[in-house]
């Protein structure tokens, strides 16, 4: 049985870029919206779906958590978000940081720019960066739109509105090429949205997932349950040898064997393919390849 849940992890981490080319296509299943210049309203878009996806992308089929996180407490009727609140709380219990190694899609965009050919920098040296997308979260995402409202009592989306670039990506860009009225409407945001885009964009060819190790507010949601989600990355200190390929490989910048549910762990599996002794696996609800199958 051992052998068989770890050929399983290292199928799951070799399949990982299918996986993830699957789950951006299922959550931007809208694509005639594209070439249409508009964007799908059915009742489907109020459902969040659980990577760093723009709302306003033609082809979505559902909206962005953190979107929909600020769109409620900038409301001027805010008391509390139950839906979004319940559904982090269920995404993250339930899978933690393997939403950004998987399912998101502005993370699959990130890892294909990461594969241009050319010069590549490592973040170790970085790490103190990371704790700048917890500011985000507190600062842009929650106090910001809470505090800072308008004369009827309405908090702008200040993350999605004035950092994200998966908006201009997904949403203002193909909506201007399709709409000749949203072209013209175009602007000084649009522009700097722009500058942020490109910057996260060459950042990205040079540094492995720049802006989900430092900016990305859903990725620190998520990073808040590694250590108790259900789904995580186990080492088994019976087979493990301390070669340390483990470590070598992970671009998150995470020492696998000390501490295999870091924070910083998106779950890709590198670790788990590098391991010459099949001592790293993935787990699930207590059920790894430590455990042994005495039947």
């Amino acid at each position: 049985m051992d052998k068989k849940k770890n050929m399983l992890s290292k199928k799951t981490a070799k399949l990982r870029g299918w996986i993830q080319a699957a789950a951006t296509l299922l959550t931007n299943i809208h694509i005639p919206n594209l070439f249409q210049g508009k964007i799908y309203q059915g009742n489907a878009k109020t459902v969040c779906v659980p990577g760093l996806n723009c709302y306003s992308c033609p082809a979505a089929a559902g909206a962005c958590p953190i979107g929909a996180f600020q769109a409620v407490i900038g409301s001027s009727k805010f008391k509390f978000s139950y839906y979004i609140t319940g559904f982090f709380i269920l995404f993250g219990v339930t899978l933690g940081r393997f939403i950004c190694g998987f399912l998101c899609p502005f993370g699959w965009f990130q890892d294909l720019l990461h594969k241009i050919p050319g010069k590549k920098f490592s973040t170790a040296r970085l790490k103190p960066l990371r704790y700048l997308k917890y500011i985000i979260l507190i600062v842009f995402v929650i106090l910001l739109p809470m505090l800072a409202t308008n004369s009827i009592g309405m908090g702008d989306p200040f993350f999605c509105k004035y950092i994200c670039p998966q908006g201009v990506l997904e949403g203002a860009i193909p909506l201007s090429i399709g709409n000749a009225a949203i072209r013209s409407a175009l602007g000084k945001l649009f522009s700097f949205k722009c500058i942020i885009l490109i910057s996260v964009v060459v950042l990205s060819i040079l540094f492995y997932r720049p802006f989900c190790k430092w900016i990305c507010p859903l990725g620190a949601v998520y990073s808040l349950f590694n250590k108790v989600s259900l789904l995580n990355i186990t080492v088994d200190n019976s087979k493990c040898v301390g070669c340390g390929k483990c470590s070598e490989v992970c671009k998150m910048d995470v020492d696998v064997r000390k501490t295999p549910d870091h924070p910083e762990c998106i779950r890709c599996g590198a670790c788990i393919k590098a391991c010459p002794k099949d001592a790293v696996c993935y787990q699930f609800m207590g059920r790894s390849c430590q455990k042994q199958d005495n039947r």
